[in-house]
């Protein structure tokens, strides 16, 4: 998910709430300061819409009571006072709202990004720490846009997370939340111009 500088302004929620309603521009929220989304590039897109369809699909064929969202739906977190975009999303069982914003989600099970250049570090960071102070939160999943590599993150229990990677077309990786292996081929279907995977290593 691309953002763009954040304002220096500070925003009260119902003042970035009507912002978002005036200007037809989804921004993130962070404790007062507000960042546009900015435009992705057609990788971006087809691996956000690929995600999508591949959770919904695995839902229906599981008959699970769980939803997927793509990158429209915002997710709050109360403890950072934080509103933020997902490239997708998983929500199982009921679908919590946030008191300040019936339109954000707080209880997201799996969050799918999809990196960018100018993203990673913070999807990576300081995105992922806001994701784990949801108490439903528990698969995350990083998909980088320019190669076929993908790192997902399972939530094993209370202080530990497990980190695997999936790297080249000819690979898969396993989403615990939905006990299932997706194929890297299926999800890059449709990306252009990626690069070669530059290594590739064994991790536990």
């Amino acid at each position: 998910m691309a953002i763009s500088t954040a304002t220096k302004e500070r925003y009260t929620i119902p003042a970035y709430q009507a912002l978002e309603a005036k200007d037809g521009i989804r921004y993130e929220y962070d404790d007062g300061l507000v960042r546009a989304m900015s435009g992705g590039t057609i990788n971006h897109s087809t691996l956000g819409t690929n995600m999508t369809t591949i959770l919904s699909n695995l839902v229906a064929a599981k008959g699970m009571n769980c939803r997927t969202f793509n990158s429209d739906l915002k997710i709050y977190m109360p403890t950072f006072n934080a509103f933020v975009y997902a490239d997708a999303l998983l929500v199982c069982g009921d679908i919590k709202s946030s008191d300040t914003d019936e339109n954000a989600i707080i209880n997201p099970v799996l969050v799918v990004e999809v990196l960018s250049k100018s993203t990673e570090r913070y999807d990576r960071g300081d995105k992922f720490h806001k994701y784990c102070s949801l108490p439903s939160f528990k698969e995350y999943v990083l998909i980088d846009q320019y190669k076929a590599v993908v790192d997902v993150l399972y939530k094993a229990d209370a202080s530990y997370w497990k980190m695997t990677t999936a790297i080249g077309l000819e690979d898969s990786f396993y989403l615990h939340t939905l006990d299932a292996n997706i194929p890297m081929q299926q999800l890059y279907d449709g990306t252009q111009r990626l690069l070669p995977p530059l290594f590739k290593m064994d991790l536990d």
